[in-house]
């Protein structure tokens, strides 16, 4: 669990991943996802979660990019969207992505959504990915139970990382479960509950008796958890502060 910004979570293949890290969800191409990433970057967070649909992956490249922090420093996840799930398109979406990050590897590669019909193909594309060295790690987001059992069942290596969201509105018991027994890392997106549970207030009490914001009781309810957790900010203040 988190004790510094720096702490890591071990993968079930040794590949070591920050605790926390920052979303870029919804942040807008150029000035803001840029500035949002070199922010996190110079308060000490080394990992940064993106996606192909953000469409920010050009800005969070560039934001890397000009930080000068060594990349073997860094973590970054990026993600398959659904139109470019099965297994040609996912590589080709994958080489986007990468050129769009200016990155030769990228540390964690996930399917942003289980689309019936394709993901376990598109698992198999991953897969490959990883053998070739392209990726460091492979994993999943929204992914309930009974998709992860469709994936081992067809898969030579298994899933590192599943991204789903988790707050304590929505904690998702059997998925945390499921996952901790099979060696799956758990990722919450959305730890603040998409900002609602900020206002909740069983979560105002315990921060004004801590002397703590909501957002920070929230995180640390992840971390309790031995959940990763990649809040969302856009604002620099926000950012350290979380």
């Amino acid at each position: 669990m988190l004790t510094s910004i720096k702490d890591v979570a071990v993968l079930n293949n040794n590949v070591q991943m920050p605790w926390l890290g920052l979303g870029v969800f919804k942040m807008k191409e150029g000035d803001e996802t840029e500035s949002a990433v070199r922010a996190a970057l110079d308060s000490g967070y080394r990992s940064i979660d993106t996606a192909a649909i953000y469409g920010n992956e050009v800005s969070v490249g560039m934001g890397i990019k000009n930080s000068g922090i060594p990349r073997h420093e860094l973590f970054i996840t990026t993600k398959v969207w659904n139109a470019d799930q099965r297994s040609q398109s996912t590589l080709k979406a994958f080489d986007e992505s990468r050129k769009k990050l200016q990155l030769d590897v990228i540390d964690l590669y996930l399917i942003h959504w289980p689309v019936k019909g394709k993901y376990t193909e598109t698992w198999k594309a991953l897969e490959k990915l990883y053998k070739d060295g392209s990726v460091r790690a492979i994993g999943l987001s929204n992914f309930l139970v009974h998709h992860i059992k469709d994936v081992q069942e067809i898969c030579e290596i298994p899933p590192m990382v599943d991204q789903v969201e988790f707050h304590p509105q929505l904690r998702q018991p059997e998925l945390h479960r499921y996952c901790r027994e099979h060696n799956i890392q758990l990722e919450a997106w959305a730890p603040l509950g998409q900002s609602r549970s900020l206002k909740h207030p069983t979560i105002l009490e315990i921060a004004a008796k801590h002397g703590k914001t909501p957002a920070q009781i929230l995180i640390r309810w992840d971390l309790q958890l031995e959940v990763v957790t990649i809040p969302k900010s856009s604002k620099p203040e926000r950012i350290l502060e979380n």
